[in-house]
């Protein structure tokens, strides 16, 4: 596996991976009906800085996004979205993407990264970041609406750099 940063040519693929996690709703507060241009422009908007893990085919497995999590005092902390593709689930793409991210930010001067909206039912996202040495320091209690419409927690996660 490779890590790039992305190009308008990666463009399609990465509408491919992001689209259908947008339209479950059951990670990202995007709206679900988001069209595929806006979908992309909220991606790889000139706010962040947006990469691929490709396969050793070409092929892109993931994707995520890293851009400063605030302004002004702020700054010097990140904020990151990861998706990963259907088919390489279970293949330790998203272990790969943060970790390139975590190196990268270190390399940007970040001295910290945080997940300001991780839902506590998404379990896999969770125990990886936690794995990762991410640290649940908050919880907002009912602050995401699953698409059945149940009210869950969302976690703040930090790790310092």
């Amino acid at each position: 596996m490779f890590i790039r940063r992305a190009s308008s040519a990666d463009a399609a693929a990465i509408a491919d991976i992001i689209l259908p996690v947008f339209r479950e709703g059951t990670t990202y507060a995007i709206d679900t009906d988001l069209a595929e241009d806006d979908a992309l422009a909220y991606w790889m908007g000139g706010d962040k800085e947006t990469f691929v893990a490709l396969d050793t085919d070409g092929s892109v497995l993931g994707t995520y996004y890293l851009r400063p999590n605030q302004a002004g005092g702020g700054h010097h902390v990140c904020n990151c979205g990861y998706i990963t593709s259907p088919v390489a689930i279970g293949r330790g793409v998203a272990r790969k993407m943060c970790e390139h991210s975590m190196d990268y930010a270190r390399s940007r001067q970040f001295k910290a990264m945080q997940f300001n909206f991780v839902v506590s039912t998404n379990d896999r996202a969770v125990r990886l970041w936690q794995s990762l040495g991410f640290a649940i320091v908050g919880t907002l209690p009912g602050a995401f609406r699953l698409p059945g419409g149940a009210y869950v927690d969302v976690y703040v996660m930090y790790q310092t750099l």
